[in-house]
């Protein structure tokens, strides 16, 4: 059955089926019938860049373990969606989080869907703003699936359009206004961008690559996009990462009274470790300061 008549390219529900699948299989995202035009618009610019003429030949390509073109299209399913301090009440609590943390250590936080860097960034200003220092004692480790935006997060380069609604004297603190041909540019500063370590990550892989304890960990608007097991199996692996007294920041819409076995609420889609695995983190972290039994 084709879906719908008169596009560049034949594109079936046969078609849409097995990407939905290829999708989910690999980065866990789950694409209801309503994405079936958003699918087709992202990945006909893929047929166009391959030259391959009908979407069974692309899924064939991607079957083969074409590790290039999976990349891309990986990236071209996956959202982007973001904003300096967005969701602005959790920056708040991201400081006073941090004010209870001074002076024991450096601390660690970890933003799992970084998209373009934007919010990273955010809790990097947070962290310098709490500590009243360009180099506090935190360091953020910022991952994404998306290999094209954790480029441009890298690199710290945003048109002044993205810091409009910005506070005018933190956009003076931490930003470079770009002269001549970079005008119309701003850059995160050098210092900022030293506090992030960018790194891909896909949350349905086995190894995440990352070790805690982590002071909190903001995933964000990313939950949306995964079933209610795959959610659960992510949020469950959160948990030893986790500091006994360790946040976890979700999105606006997201809600965890699935996972009330993990976690519990703490504010505004700010949650905890439930009681029981703090009690567990306290006893390991004792015994890793030799202190436990």
């Amino acid at each position: 059955m084709i879906l719908k008549v008169g596009r560049e390219f034949q594109f079936t529900s046969r078609d849409f089926e097995r990407i939905r699948k290829l999708i989910y299989d690999h980065a866990g995202i789950s694409l209801n019938d309503s994405k079936q035009e958003l699918v087709y618009s992202r990945l006909s610019r893929r047929l166009r860049a391959t030259g391959l003429a009908t979407f069974a030949d692309y899924l064939r390509l991607l079957e083969s373990n074409d590790e290039q073109e999976w990349e891309a299209f990986t990236n071209s399913l996956t959202t982007n969606l973001t904003a300096f301090f967005r969701e602005p009440h959790h920056f708040p609590l991201l400081a006073e989080h941090l004010k209870a943390r001074k002076g024991k250590g450096p601390i660690t936080l970890w933003c799992s869907a970084s998209s373009t860097g934007e919010e990273p960034y955010s809790m990097a200003i947070t962290a310098a703003e709490t500590f009243g220092t360009l180099t506090p004692p935190v360091s953020i480790i910022a991952t994404d699936l998306d290999t094209h935006v954790l480029e441009k997060a890298r690199a710290g380069v945003y048109t002044e359009d993205r810091i409009s609604k910005m506070d005018p004297d933190l956009v003076k603190r931490y930003f470079q206004r770009g002269v001549g041909r970079q005008d119309g540019f701003v850059r995160v500063r050098q210092e900022l961008r030293s506090m992030i370590t960018f790194r891909q990550v896909n949350l349905l892989a086995r190894d995440w690559s990352l070790r805690g304890p982590l002071d909190a960990i903001f995933c964000r608007n990313v939950m949306i996009y995964f079933d209610k097991p795959t959610q659960l199996e992510i949020l469950r692996r959160f948990v030893p990462l986790l500091r006994s007294d360790g946040l976890l920041f979700a999105g606006h819409s997201e809600s965890l009274h699935h996972a009330e076995e993990y976690f519990r609420l703490r504010g505004k889609t700010v949650y905890e470790l439930a009681q029981k695995y703090q009690v567990q983190q306290v006893r390991d972290e004792a015994r890793q300061r030799g202190q436990g039994g």
